[in-house]
């Protein structure tokens, strides 16, 4: 089976993660205990995800002209995402804050530096998105860049998965461009106002909720409606645990499995995501997603 083409665009951060026993309140100071520094950034992240999943993976993105731009190539280099077109934009690179408790939970802060760089994009960027099998977009970066990817891989055939994270205002164009919009609980709310899973049909015609522990709902606006169940695993560290799905739902998908069962795959992706501490370091490669893969 030929690989599924995926372009990922959107950011790329050095994520500083710290844990605690617990998430510190308004002016507390905590004592920690470990403390990692790897590469994140949502767009990164799914962009190495995918490439991990099975996917022959582009990312186009933006590194500031820092150690941490250069450490940020080479680590999502060495995932084996091609990097052809990753632009370097003078000055720092952007940067995730992360505090991690003991359940799992965490709390970030994200400066974006070199990501807000990332805008027009170049004609050799929208080739790489109108020869993709399946765009994969997030919110991290100018929403108008993330629009006019859409926008152009909508009129070239390109699957657009939307993780429409964080929750921002988003014109009506990119939700009219988006195949498959996937949110949590909160930006449910933030878009919809209610957090109502059929609420998502109202922006795109086909949606995922991920609802964490409890798994995720699908449905589409031919009325189907299912709801998938977590994993049980031992949770370390959720940070990434979006991103692990997204990607893994985006490269299923591709591979011709239909939307229900891409997700079902996807869940088993954020499970295994979950059972180590970081971002990108802890993105699962294709034989764990399979062995914690359950079928409807």
């Amino acid at each position: 089976m030929p690989q599924t083409r995926v372009v990922v665009v959107g950011s790329a951060n050095m994520d500083l993660v710290a844990t605690a026993p617990a998430l510190p309140q308004p002016g507390e100071t905590l004592l920690g205990a470990d403390f990692v520094m790897v590469p994140g950034g949502k767009g990164a992240n799914q962009a190495i995800a995918a490439a991990r999943a099975g996917a022959d993976c582009t990312f186009l993105g933006a590194i500031g002209s820092d150690a941490f731009g250069v450490t940020l190539r080479a680590r999502i280099t060495a995932a084996g995402v091609d990097t052809g077109h990753l632009r370097v934009a003078y000055g720092a690179s952007g940067v995730a804050l992360v505090m991690v408790n003991a359940e799992g939970e965490n709390a970030i802060v994200v400066s974006p530096g070199a990501n807000a760089t990332m805008t027009g994009l170049t004609e050799p960027e929208l080739t790489a998105v109108r020869e993709a099998d399946v765009l994969v977009a997030q919110l991290e970066i100018p929403v108008e860049t993330v629009t006019e990817a859409a926008v152009v891989a909508r009129a070239a055939g390109t699957r657009v998965v939307l993780n429409a994270a964080p929750a921002r205002t988003v014109p009506p164009e990119l939700f009219a461009a988006t195949d498959v919009l996937v949110v949590n609980e909160s930006e449910a709310l933030a878009f919809t106002g209610r957090g109502e899973p059929r609420a998502l049909l109202e922006l795109t015609p086909r949606a995922v909720l991920t609802l964490g522990m409890s798994g995720a709902w699908y449905g589409d606006r031919d009325g189907e409606c299912v709801r998938v169940p977590a994993v049980p695993v031992e949770a370390v560290d959720s940070t990434a645990a979006g991103d692990a799905f997204s990607a893994a739902l985006a490269v299923g998908w591709g591979e011709g499995r239909d939307l229900v069962d891409a997700v079902r795959w996807a869940t088993a992706a954020g499970a295994a995501c979950v059972r180590r501490l970081g971002a990108s370091v802890a993105l699962p490669r294709r034989a764990e997603i399979d062995e914690l893969y359950q079928p409807g």
